[in-house]
């Protein structure tokens, strides 16, 4: 057995070609390659600069590459044919899965936390794609803690030194999403496949998006809001609200979303009494918005209510200089 695992673990260092390997010895293989993995460790193919800074307990897989600026904290895991590149600093018990590019070799910083997963080729990290962005020009990415960042994601940096792309903790990051330069990402957030942020969103907390969601560049997504599968976002969506459509449109509170993380039924009830107060309003002697907006925070049964005064607080928000004011209501045309 130990001239078999010899074999075996010469294989692999040489990288020979999978097929010429029998299934049996592939999956003892594996199994061999994954209990070196783990124990700390860099492949004889990884290219390492010596000035980089290696935490302990660190495995670097084969093929990976790591620059002269980058840090590596405790018990992260690179494997095959991940990249660590620029000024980079990762925090520990990180995991790059196959393929992953993390930094990139122009001026700036990328800052990731500790207890992150980069998938399979995620870019993170990478320049920014805005044609404002002057060559040589600084730009910075900070990610925080335990994110989960799938398969083919690409996050870029800022677009310049004096602003910075922000991506906060737990959030679900699917496969094939975008988050362009200079957003800002709150916590606990889930993007589901194919949400693509342009430059300049801003995310706050529990957001929840279902796949193939666009969101225009500058707009605002309040905390607890959930965004329908397919939906173009052009304006901001104020907290606890539901929208959908090929361009977006309220459709009323997210109920689901707000039981899910504690609201409880007066909260909710609420909440609902305002939206419908402000949204749907039958009779022209509620007045204009503005004044709806007014009657909702001087409501005696709803004026102490916290979650209330915050929705109106981010309806507000949004009609404020240089913002692109809120998503119409499907019977609003405000």
């Amino acid at each position: 057995m130990a001239a078999s695992s010899s074999r075996l673990l010469r294989a692999f260092f040489l990288q020979k070609p999978y097929h010429l390997i029998s299934p049996t010895q592939s999956y003892t293989l594996n199994a061999i390659a994954s209990r070196h993995f783990h124990q700390g460790s860099v492949h004889p193919s990884a290219i390492v600069h010596p000035d980089a800074v290696i935490g302990h307990g660190v495995s670097i897989g084969p093929f990976c590459t790591v620059s002269r600026l980058a840090r590596i904290g405790n018990e992260c895991q690179l494997h095959a044919g991940s990249h660590v590149m620029g000024r980079t600093e990762l925090g520990d018990n990180c995991i790059l899965l196959t393929g992953a590019v993390v930094g990139a070799d122009i001026p700036g910083q990328t800052t990731i936390g500790n207890h992150n997963v980069i998938g399979n080729y995620a870019v993170v990290g990478a320049k920014c794609q805005d044609l404002k962005y002057k060559e040589g020009d600084e730009c910075f990415l900070q990610i925080g803690n335990n994110n989960d960042i799938r398969e083919y994601t690409s996050i870029h940096r800022s677009s310049k030194s004096t602003d910075i792309t922000v991506i906060g903790n737990k959030n679900l990051v699917m496969g094939s999403c975008h988050v362009a330069h200079d957003c800002k990402i709150g916590s606990n957030n889930i993007f589901a496949n194919g949400t693509l942020l342009a430059g300049h969103v801003v995310v706050e907390d529990y957001v929840h998006t279902a796949g193939s969601v666009a969101v225009h560049q500058f707009c605002q997504i309040g905390s607890y809001s959930f965004i329908g599968g397919g939906s173009m976002i052009s304006q901001d969506v104020p907290k606890y609200m539901m929208v959908s459509g090929a361009r977006a449109e309220l459709r009323g509170l997210n109920l689901e979303g707000l039981r899910r993380n504690g609201f409880s039924a007066l909260q909710v009830k609420e909440m609902r009494k305002a939206y419908q107060k402000i949204f749907m309003a039958s009779d022209v002697m509620n007045g204009s918005f503005e004044d709806r907006l007014s009657q909702v925070e001087k409501m005696g049964e709803l004026d102490d209510s916290e979650f209330v005064l915050s929705m109106v607080k981010s309806i507000r928000a949004s009609f404020d200089l240089g913002r692109r004011g809120i998503c119409k209501f499907r019977n609003w045309s405000g």
